[in-house]
């Protein structure tokens, strides 16, 4: 065939003449995409829900499409330039590297990485080698493959305990000054976190839009990094955390979870719609000037969340009316965006504005909160419903219990005389006068001079606010005959209640207590306050003569709560199990505190601990109650009431009572 010259022939250089329609158009590789029969297309479409299909290996090229002509638009017209360099991670307010994500690896927060739920088999299956190669043999133990990518409740709980026990541990050694040997100088909740890290002990790591299994609307959490540790949320730091969501003709950014934290300036005025205010500085600290949020990483999930209309988890960050300079989070459930614009904040520059509307018929969890605070400024105190007393204890706790029934018209439960003490006591020895610690002031952390601290094995079994480090055989707390003033830190268990309780009618269960506070693991309630009584007592006619008794003898469930010595090299004889010099047995039946309102459960949120310490030169054992857990607002205090087989081999009452606490680990009976 003759080749001519036509209009689409060009000069070559030293070749002749070049058709140029005869040019392959070159383009890169990754570009490609191989194009799928229109019955292969659709079938694969129809098997999948809309906007979330699986990764497929081929996908049907775009199609080119006329540019709209520019009209003024809303928020989704702000795009990122494409020369713009990556800045710092904005971090309410803060700019950070990015950080740790829930996969246990570095999450680049930019809209271009791709998702978990994206990847194909084969990346998935190096992913998940690597992941079981760095774990190893886990010395934690408990977690398997399958709970790290999807958990449940108990595999939660498990997750934060130990969590929260390394925290603990770790802040006993920064208090006591013996962090030399450790490496670093970070925080203590993020020392637990490298370690939890490394042995892998974490779950729901599958990255997912909408509920977290395991993880319940009202939970809540003191730190970040918990939240990251169980799934709910992947940023330590940043507001915002999302994934890429791939569908049949693009890739992009969708929104997973928000906290609001109250750095900026959001709206919730309403229990159920919440203003959120994207994320970024607003103001420029060098220049001193405004600048506007730009629309990109965790602004862009939420725009596109919009559109999408997929669920977003919210969780609330609020100001703990214990400890004043901090805040816990509430899980708040789930909610979408229905709206979204730009206005000008206070600064001066732009910011973003989303609507979230929770979805209905979850349970209350940030309204439970927001009516607690109008009982406490006392806004609606006097109209709420079912107040019986506003003070049950008559002025004895420094803190008012009130006395609540919303169930049905009983107006109180039998009479008793309210004490926070024991009566009766009988000591467990004798003690010289030189028995107590010579600390001047308070007893500090770390000093092995302090007789307290050296029955406590050396360590201080507190942390700040009042926390208990471990359980121990005995806790050994400062006395009437210590040298150190009445407000030292070792003397916790005797400083009354600092949470605000509250006795409740419940449905099944007769009278029930409940803390109106956010409770944090660890943290002591309250002391099992009462009369000492006699076995014999105890046993007349041949079973107990009263409901109101407490009996260390009894068998209780183990558990356990401490943290691994081993994770951090440590060689502890140590245990949990208790030692008492001998059985106590406490009535509270005529004399009693809040503690003789606290029913069973066989999955109990308290837990009881031994503590002693000597006055009038003499040893007195005590009961006190700590959070075995974190423990939202309004919810019941329980603890396992023991069976009634004793431990020293004694015979016993063999009467049961049915177990109404609902968990699902109940056994049925109890007592």
């Amino acid at each position: 065939m003759e080749e001519g010259l036509c209009e689409n022939s060009v000069p070559g250089s030293g070749f002749g003449l070049v058709d140029k329609t005869r040019i392959v158009e070159v383009k890169p590789l990754r570009s490609l995409a191989p194009v799928l029969p229109k019955s292969l297309q659709l079938s694969i479409c129809g098997r999948y829900p809309s906007g979330f299909p699986p990764f497929v290996l081929f996908e049907e090229p775009e199609e080119s499409q006329p540019s709209p002509t520019p009209i003024p638009a809303p928020i989704r017209s702000y795009r990122k330039p494409p020369d713009e360099e990556e800045t710092p991670h904005e971090v309410n307010g803060d700019t950070s590297s990015p950080v740790e994500g829930v996969n246990g690896e570095s999450v680049d927060d930019s809209p271009n990485r791709s998702a978990q739920p994206m990847k194909s088999c084969k990346t998935s299956q190096k992913r998940r080698k690597k992941t079981q190669d760095f774990g190893g043999s886990s010395s934690l133990g408990g977690i398997s493959m399958a709970q790290r990518d999807d958990g449940d409740r108990e595999v939660v709980n498990l997750v934060l305990m130990n969590f929260d026990s390394l925290r603990r541990r770790f802040c006993q050694l920064e208090d006591s000054k013996d962090l030399n040997t450790l490496m670093g100088t970070k925080r203590p909740d993020l020392r637990a976190s490298n370690v939890m890290t490394s042995k892998v002990f974490r779950t729901n790591m599958r990255r997912r839009i909408g509920a977290v299994p395991g993880v319940e609307i009202g939970d809540i959490f003191f730190l970040r990094m918990e939240m990251c540790h169980v799934g709910l949320h992947g940023q330590s730091m940043s507001g915002i955390d999302y994934m890429n969501a791939k569908d049949e003709l693009q890739e992009e950014p969708v929104a997973l979870s928000i906290v609001s934290s109250g750095v900026y300036d959001n709206n919730a005025e309403e229990d159920d719609v919440l203003v959120y205010t994207g994320q970024g500085e607003n103001f420029n600290k060098k220049d001193k000037h405004a600048v506007d949020q730009k629309l990109q990483r965790g602004n862009l999930a939420l725009d596109r969340s919009v559109h999408r209309q997929n669920e977003v988890r919210v969780i609330r960050g609020l100001k703990d009316a214990v400890n004043k300079n901090a805040k816990f989070y509430v899980y708040d459930g789930l909610y979408k965006i229905q709206g979204s614009w730009v206005e000008k904040g206070k600064s001066g520059g732009s910011v973003f504005k989303y609507k979230f509307v929770r979805l209905p018929g979850q349970p209350s969890a940030f309204a439970v909160w927001k009516s607690i605070q109008k009982w406490k400024t006392g806004s609606c105190s006097s109209s709420r419903a079912g107040l019986i007393l506003a003070d049950l204890t008559t002025g004895v706790e420094s803190i008012p219990v009130s006395l609540v029934n919303d169930v049905d018209n009983e107006k109180g439960p039998s009479f008793f005389t309210y004490s926070n003490s024991l009566r009766n006591s009988k000591p467990f020895g004798i003690v010289q006068s030189s028995y107590g610690c010579n600390c001047n002031k308070t007893c500090v952390p770390g000093d092995l001079s302090c007789s307290c601290i050296q029955r406590n094995e050396g360590d201080f079994p507190y942390i700040a606010n009042g926390v208990l480090v471990s359980r121990r055989p005995l806790v050994h707390e400062c006395g009437p005959m210590c040298k150190c003033f009445p407000n030292c830190k070792n003397r916790v268990s005797q400083t009354g209640l600092k949470h605000q309780m509250e006795v409740f009618k419940t449905k099944d269960r007769g009278w029930g207590l409940r803390s109106i506070d956010p409770i944090r693991a660890g943290t002591f309630i309250c002391e099992y306050a009462g009369e000492v009584i006699d076995r014999a007592k105890v046993y007349k006619n041949g079973g107990y003569n009263d409901e109101y008794v407490f009996d260390t003898s009894r068998i209780y469930n183990p558990f356990k709560w401490n943290y691994e010595p081993s994770l951090l090299e440590e060689i502890s004889s140590s245990t949990e199990d208790y030692t008492i010099p001998s059985p106590l047995i406490i009535s509270s039946k005529i004399f009693g505190n809040v503690a003789r309102y606290m029913n069973h459960s066989c999955s109990p949120n308290v837990f009881w601990q031994p503590v002693l310490y000597a006055e009038n030169n003499q040893y007195f054992l005590h009961i006190a109650f700590f959070a075995l857990r974190h423990i939202p607002p309004m919810v019941e205090l329980t603890y396992d009431y023991g069976c009634s087989g004793h431990a020293d081999g004694s015979s016993a009452p063999q009467g049961r009572k049915k177990c109404l606490c609902g968990s699902a680990k109940c056994c049925g009976s109890f007592g």
